[in-house]
């Protein structure tokens, strides 16, 4: 009886979800919640500052240079020059006129500042919201997929969400993800008149899910997919090319 009793413990696969899917799904939460909370900051406070020195550049040609051109037409050019330094804003050099790239230079400004529109501004708030928004979904499904189980049993398995799939109602599966992505579509019906449905065996998110294809697969004698068909098998042929 205790030998029974192992084989059938033995039997069952229980595929858990692996530490690399916690840190794929938290590495993403993280991305978009960072992503979102600079988009606010630019909405708070990035394109505001970014404004001022677009304001302080359109003073800077539009008011400082009037006045230097002014005073160069008055013959009052040195005491415009004494009374700007004065109030620590740029005179220019050997009477050449002040100089709106070395100015902000000083103060670590863009040379070529950009406007942002109040509509620009106002789209910073509705995408560092919506991203926000998606990284707290990943982790609450990071969160509610910490629990499931696939479980294998020998005639079947039980998908994450609870569906029980015969391996005798498989008539297709699709493995052509495999290899590079972990991934196995699963093809089956419930009786032999009920509509078609698909189950996803994912290596990545689960572990052991390789032995439940094995297991699938070894009795299998339906459809299946292996690989990609060859393109140049797969091309037309060229009516003029020679046979």
């Amino acid at each position: 009886m205790e030998s029974t009793a192992t084989e059938a413990s033995a039997s069952v696969i229980v595929c858990r979800v692996t530490p690399w899917y916690f840190r794929r799904m938290s590495m993403m939460a993280a991305m978009l919640v960072l992503m979102g909370a600079w988009f606010l900051y630019d909405w708070q406070y990035g394109y505001h500052e970014a404004n001022k020195i677009a304001d302080k550049k359109d003073w800077f040609e539009q008011v400082h240079l009037k006045s230097y051109d002014e005073a160069k037409a008055a013959n009052q050019l040195e005491r415009w020059v004494k009374e700007t330094e004065a109030q620590g804003l740029p005179a220019g050099k050997n009477g050449e006129p002040p100089r709106w790239v070395s100015y902000a230079a000083e103060h670590g400004w863009s040379e070529k500042p950009h406007r942002w529109t109040d509509r620009e501004i106002a789209g910073q708030f509705w995408w560092g919201s919506a991203t926000i928004f998606a990284g707290l979904v990943v982790a609450v499904m990071m969160l509610f997929n910490r629990n499931r189980v696939l479980t294998a049993y020998p005639d079947h398995w039980v998908s994450p969400q609870g569906t029980r799939i015969y391996y005798a109602q498989v008539f297709r599966v699709d493995k052509r993800k495999w290899d590079v992505k972990g991934l196995a579509y699963a093809w089956y019906r419930e009786t032999p008149d009920s509509p078609e449905k698909k189950a996803v065996l994912d290596d990545f998110k689960f572990d052991q899910v390789g032995l439940v294809l094995d297991r699938l697969l070894t009795h299998f004698k339906g459809e299946l997919i292996e690989k990609l068909p060859d393109a140049a098998a797969t091309a037309p042929k060229n009516p003029g090319q020679a046979s």
